[in-house]
């Protein structure tokens, strides 16, 4: 085994192989950026190395200087993680070339899968079926109108080196596809440097099953059974599972077979992993092979009890497969959900900002947190917006199920916008919950479909979270009252009070909430022992305390509540039967930039990759106006309204804040 590995990557992924890194005595060596200077993962290892500024493209796509890191610290290998480095050739060569062991397949692997066109001419011969398509080299745009129009609409087109669900677009008509052409080009470029596109038969209501492959450099190959990643948002995967649904174990044995073959096509070594999508029939199609550890590889960790970042290790050290196939089974079920900073609401764009507040669910055999952060972080423009994956496993789905309804009930995040009640609805909506007793409720197009029940217009508060984010700021006028008198000459006054005590008339004090746009009075009378607050629906006695750790043990109104309220600055985050709320006090800014459906400011910090009108242009509700990209994400800034661009603001190229008006725009 090697002495010492050098981990070029970040974030969650480096953590969790430095963790199996320690448990095996293993020494390891992190990389970071100026941005991740106190970052988990640096602590996480036993030294740590800047190699740049924040941006990735001067730090960890920066093969010299990990490379020079690497030569420095006498790494003996390198494992790129996932994401960055981990599927490009030429580092694969460079660290050969330096005398270091790539923890990945051989280069020749990663080229022969890293085209999805030269991939796709593999897999046919090696008997691999394959979705009808386009995977030629000539890129010329009447070609490919010609070719969509042989496969027949709905076409999907993809990047040729990409994945991620960067560089794809769903074309539903002829008329769409040039348009979606450009801007799959763009955005293949900028994620893969690379703007290749391959156009497929898109499958209506189509399953994405993938294969966790093995093989080491004795010619053994196994696989370690499927994972089921359907349920997802812009073709990014939301919720992982394994095994998949209502998969019988004979198409699990011929999906097997296939992955299998895959992997040998290409003279495979390593962890990799074949994907595959479904039809509505339970035919399967190749998709492609990603030559790296997966993000959702602890699902297959759960349901085998193997630590595949150990295998990882062990075949690049020239070990043998640990395993035979039919040494591996399916133990149980396990699922994993993606924690993001993103607001689901604004169309799941990434949130930048500091974790005020951070508690994860009690980690167990059943409970799983791989993280890359901790409380106090930054989540900021330059990198992948993830929290957390959690991963919750037991004997069957359903007591899994159980497990991460709990999970995310227990998972509390303050300071900015995420996606943990979004997670909760989906794991809780019944065409994900029966999924195993009725797979045809399961699909890529779920979350669409069911968009409206997941994504709900947001409610009023609840009186009873009004009331614990009352009690919480009667508390903390109390407690600033008793700091107050400690510190006074005269300790005893009664001005120090803050009892709410009136000449001649009720001991009552009123407390400001903003609720969105809703603006919300409650007023505290203080009572022995408690309060009574008024509240919209009628008047309610609270009584309680808050314990050392800072959570709130009520009494309201004979009910018993647990309860929890995070404040920064005017914002409160209230914690309280395993969801959460946002309210602000009185005096904040309470005012909307601009409206969703069109805003005309820039919802996220980030670059201006295009700008399609001028000055003076008259365009109509919904026309493209300008792009942005932030976060490895690409936004359409959309006319509100039928109207005429005013004035432009910025420039192609031009760096641009959160919140800044992009263009002038008056509406007809």
């Amino acid at each position: 085994m090697f002495d010492k590995i050098l981990i070029a990557n970040r974030g969650e992924i480096a953590c969790r192989i430095a963790r199996t890194a320690r448990r095996l005595g293993v020494h390891t060596v992190a990389v970071y950026s100026e941005a991740d200077a106190r970052a988990l993962h640096v602590e996480a290892c036993d030294e740590a190395y800047l190699i740049g500024p924040a941006a990735a493209r001067d730090s960890y796509l920066r093969v010299d200087r990990i490379l020079e890191v690497a030569k420095r610290s006498g790494a003996q290998a390198v494992h790129p993680g996932y994401g960055f480095l981990s599927e490009n050739e030429d580092f694969a060569r460079a660290c050969a070339a330096e005398g270091l062991v790539f923890i990945g397949p051989p280069p020749e692997a990663i080229h022969a899968m890293g085209s999805k066109s030269n991939a796709k001419a593999l897999m046919a011969n090696a008997g691999v079926p394959l979705v009808p398509g386009y995977h030629g080299e000539s890129q010329d745009l009447t070609l490919l109108e010609g070719e969509a129009a042989r496969i027949g609409y709905p076409v999907l087109i993809k990047a040729s080196a990409g994945g991620g669900g960067k560089g794809m677009r769903i074309v539903r008509e002829p008329g769409e596809l040039a348009a979606a052409i450009a801007s799959a080009k763009r955005e293949a470029a900028s994620s893969f440097g690379d703007d290749r596109l391959l156009i497929e038969k898109y499958l209506v209501r189509p399953r994405h099953v993938e294969l966790q492959v093995f093989a080491d450099t004795r010619g053994n190959c196994v696989h370690l059974f499927e994972r089921d990643c359907s349920v997802q948002r812009r073709h990014q995967k939301v919720l992982e599972e394994a095994p998949a649904p209502g998969l019988s174990a004979q198409r699990r044995r011929q999906m097997g077979s296939a992955a299998v073959a895959a992997a040998r096509a290409v003279n495979y070594v390593g962890a990799g992993t074949v994907e595959f999508i479904l039809d509505a029939e339970g035919e399967f199609y190749f998709m492609e092979m990603n030559t790296r550890l997966q993000v959702e590889h602890p699902v297959t960790e759960m349901i085998t009890g193997l630590d595949l970042v150990e295998w990882q290790l062990r075949i690049a050290d020239g070990e043998p497969l640990p395993l035979a196939q039919e040494q591996l089974a399916i133990h149980g079920h396990a699922i994993e959900a993606r924690v993001y900073a993103e607001d689901p609401a604004r169309g799941f764009l990434p949130a930048i900002g500091r974790l005020e507040h951070l508690v994860e669910p009690a980690p167990s055999a059943h409970v799983r947190v791989d993280t890359g952060v901790r409380e106090g972080d930054e989540i900021g423009v330059h990198y992948d917006p993830m929290i957390a994956k959690l991963i919750c496993w037991d004997a069957d789905r359903d007591a899994a199920l159980r497990r991460l309804r709990q999970a995310l009930a227990d998972y509390q995040v303050a300071g900015l916008a995420t996606n943990l009640q979004f997670l909760s609805s989906v794991v809780s909506h019944r065409a994900f919950a029966l999924a195993h007793r009725e797979p045809g409720l399961l699909d890529t197009g779920l979350i669409e479909r069911y968009q409206a029940e997941l994504l709900p217009a947001p409610e009023p508060v609840s009186d009873d979270v009004l009331a614990i984010a009352a009690f919480d700021e009667c508390l903390r006028v109390e407690r600033a009252a008793a700091e107050r008198a400690r510190s006074s000459a005269d300790p005893g006054s009664p001005w120090h009070d803050a009892g709410g005590w009136r000449l001649n008339e009720d001991n009552h004090h009123a407390i400001d909430f903003a609720d969105g746009d809703r603006r919300v009075t409650v007023v505290a009378h203080f009572r022995p022992g408690g309060y009574e607050f008024d509240l919209p629906g009628g008047r309610r006695r609270v009584q309680g305390a808050a314990d050392t750790d800072g959570e709130l043990v009520l009494d309201m109104a004979g009910a018993r509540v647990l309860a929890r309220v995070v404040r920064h600055g005017d914002e409160l985050t209230v914690f309280s039967a395993g969801r959460s709320h946002r309210l602000e006090l009185a005096g904040a800014d309470h005012t909307q930039e601009a409206d969703e459906g069109g805003s005309l400011v820039s919802p996220m910090p980030g670059s201006v990759i295009d700008v399609l009108v001028k000055a003076g242009d008259t365009v109509s509700k919904g026309a493209p106006l300008m792009l942005i990209e932030a976060m490895k994400m690409e936004h359409t800034i959309a006319a509100p309204a039928d109207g005429v661009v005013k004035e432009v603001f910025f420039t192609k190229g031009d760096q641009v804040r959160e919140g800044v008006e992009l263009l002038a725009f008056e509406g007809r």
